[in-house]
């Protein structure tokens, strides 16, 4: 295949540079992501409307787990850094992990089930096992429920293994921050108002440090699973990858949610933590090596023709579409840690402008070439 045909080809596959448009009418998932917002907006006024003597409380978790969103948000932003999604799908997965997932779907069936698996197994049962046996279900399929609602909104748009990861991660840092705040607002009632914003700080304190290897990473790990089971984009169909992908990923969140159990209250207890988080940290990476394969390949496929053209050379067409090793042997290549991300901008945006263009010569397209190759 020719340059300019892998590259029209990269660009019909991975479907960089489509619009993302939310409102859809005519589009039956719209209507069912419209009804679980809609669903987790009511539970929420609902949930916190009544306790208005918990307010402090309450303002101070949405402000710390505000600023917390920050360091967040600019990760997830670099590691969306190939055929990158649209803002507007990002935040649509966020909304509906925060809003959906956790409000309309997890906190009834959570309350639901945890009455059943404490009068089956009794107190002593559901306080070591009934959170693990329930959330990782309910939770994990109703945080995917977003990304199958966002393939119906945007099919063109969400294609790879390495889509479902970022958008997957983007729904469970949504689920995670509301979470987080439903937890400070508990954790007042329970102390019945004493000391709220010290409540607050101690809640945004324990559950940002674990936050870490929590749902985002839960989510990401099982969105990426998914996709491997849609097989969506051409050669990713790895079924039996993907339910393992997805396994682990309810392991993960089981072995989180019942640490004290498993630690059978002994000397173990205080070392689980960390050997949990540097297990889901492997895996995490693992899988994001792996699903990042088809869209490194098109990333390359993309900017084939500039590389062809002496624009795009190539050591920064293996940066570019490479992995962190690549990159950093870039930055060693020309021995500048900021002009080696000034070039790798460059040729991104340069990738972005030929995608939106659909591989036609276009006045953006010239502009982020003369951009690149003034920064060369």
């Amino acid at each position: 295949m020719s340059g300019e045909a892998a590259q029209l080809a990269a660009i019909e596959e991975s479907g960089w540079g489509v619009p993302f448009r939310l409102f859809q009418p005519h589009n039956l998932a719209f209507w069912v992501y419209s009804l679980g917002l809609g669903g987790g907006a009511l539970a929420i006024v609902r949930y916190f409307g009544t306790g208005g003597f918990y307010t402090p409380a309450l303002t101070g978790g949405v402000l710390l787990f505000a600023l917390y969103l920050v360091p967040w948000l600019l990760l997830l932003r670099r590691q969306n850094r190939y055929t990158a999604q649209p803002g507007g799908l990002l935040a649509a997965g966020f909304a509906w992990g925060g809003v959906a997932a956790a409000f309309w779907i997890a906190l009834p069936a959570n309350t639901a089930l945890l009455e059943i698996w404490t009068k089956a197994g009794g107190t002593a049962f559901a306080g070591n096992w009934a959170a693990g046996l329930t959330a990782p279900i309910n939770e994990e399929w109703g945080k995917a429920l977003g990304l199958v609602l966002l393939i119906g909104l945007a099919p063109r748009l969400v294609r790879s293994a390495y889509d479902g990861f970022i958008i997957g991660a983007f729904i469970g840092l949504g689920f995670q921050v509301f979470e987080d705040v439903l937890y400070v607002y508990n954790g007042a009632a329970q102390t019945f108002g004493a000391n709220q914003l010290g409540t607050s700080l101690q809640v945004f304190l324990i559950r940002g440090a674990s936050g870490i290897v929590s749902h985002a990473l839960f989510s990401a790990l099982f969105c990426t699973g998914l996709m491997w089971v849609l097989g969506r984009a051409r050669g990713e169909r790895q079924v039996l990858l993907g339910v393992v992908t997805m396994l682990l990923a309810m392991v993960f969140h089981f072995a989180w949610d019942d640490m004290g159990g498993l630690g059978g209250g002994g000397p173990l207890v205080p070392v689980l933590p960390f050997a949990i988080a540097a297990v889901e940290l492997a895996t995490l990476f693992a899988v994001l090596r792996r699903a990042a394969r088809r869209e490194r390949s098109w990333m390359r496929d993309l900017l084939g023709p500039e590389a062809e053209a002496g624009v795009v050379g190539p050591a920064l067409l293996d940066a570019v579409s490479g992995l962190r090793e690549d990159r950093r042997k870039f930055r060693k290549q020309v021995h500048s840690r900021r002009r080696a991300r000034h070039l790798l901008d460059a040729a991104g945006d340069l990738a972005r402008e030929i995608s939106r263009a659909g591989g036609s010569e276009t006045a953006r397209v010239a502009h982020a070439r003369a951009e690149l190759e003034r920064l060369a």
